[in-house]
């Protein structure tokens, strides 16, 4: 393990640090001292942390403040954030009732008493990636040389190996959830975006259903009702709160080094060193580091 800066790469080593996990990327300050073998022994290691959460629309007070505007003060009580990812749509009528499930839980249909509670304090559904099953504009090594030796006397694109019945069954589960919901849809892995972090937003083009609840682009960071398609990682604020959000590949990548952790804990050190991808470029792919 190395501990690098501007001036060089330095070998580190002792038993604490042996104790700890960490990733190429971490941004971490060490203590120790280095031995005559030239390495660097740590007895203590300190990360940035969790920076201090903000305050319910502090970011639209602070602006309002600076236009010397007026600060709204009475505000209505935020809702509840529903989230789902790998819904893994493929078209078939098999998953139908799964879907038509979700879609009653979320617009308070299903159940009793209790259930049409829990959904009616949902304001907002957020799919987080994969809603696709297999939809990657890139296909396997397996794929490409069956369709290769199937198609040997085609040229550029072929119509035969696409199949629009996953989009047109997410198409239509988006429209069938709007008009109760607004949704914030990310990106996934198989999802038809780009493969590098951080991918584009879905484009609306994609779901002529459900793109008349589309929002135009807006300058700012803040959500408004309706169908929003945003980035993967996505950074905004949902009535007055500062989310971050991931699909999942930050986290997947991250978990094939590190023992013995969980997805939550994966997801708290990334937190506390205040890095959405700390193994981006070396084995996650991206164009720019997060």
């Amino acid at each position: 393990m190395m501990l690098e800066d501007e001036s060089g790469r330095l070998r580190i080593g002792g038993t604490y640090i042996s104790t700890q996990n960490f990733v190429t990327g971490c941004v971490i300050g060490a203590l120790g001292s280095e031995n005559s073998d030239g390495i660097f022994n740590v007895i203590e290691t300190v990360c940035a942390d969790l920076p201090r959460q903000p305050q319910r629309w502090e970011r639209d007070d602070s602006e309002a403040a600076v236009k010397t505007s007026q600060v709204k003060q009475k505000r209505e009580k935020a809702g509840k954030l529903a989230i789902v990812s790998g819904l893994g749509i493929t078209g078939t009528t098999d998953e139908d009732i799964a879907l038509d499930l979700l879609l009653e839980y979320l617009t308070g249909e299903l159940g009793g008493p209790a259930e049409h509670t829990a959904s009616s304090a949902i304001s907002r559904l957020m799919i987080a990636g994969n809603s696709l099953l297999n939809s990657s504009p890139i296909p396997s090594r397996e794929e490409f040389a069956v369709r290769k030796a199937a198609h040997k006397r085609h040229y550029g694109y072929d119509s035969t190996t696409y199949n629009s019945d996953p989009v047109e069954r997410l198409d239509q589960f988006l429209a069938d959830v709007l008009p109760q919901l607004p949704v914030t849809l990310l990106p996934g892995s198989s999802d038809p975006a780009s493969v590098a972090i951080p991918q584009q937003p879905l484009h609306p083009a994609l779901f002529p259903l459900a793109r008349q609840y589309a929002n135009p682009p807006i300058q700012n960071s803040e959500t408004r009702l309706g169908l929003d398609s945003v980035t993967n990682p996505w950074d905004g604020d949902i009535e007055g709160w500062r989310v971050l959000g991931t699909s999942g590949q930050t986290v997947d990548d991250l978990m094939k080094y590190v023992d013995n952790s969980s997805t939550l804990d994966v997801m708290d050190m990334m937190l506390r060193w205040r890095c959405v991808a700390p193994t981006a470029p070396d084995t996650l792919c991206t164009y720019f580091l997060l």
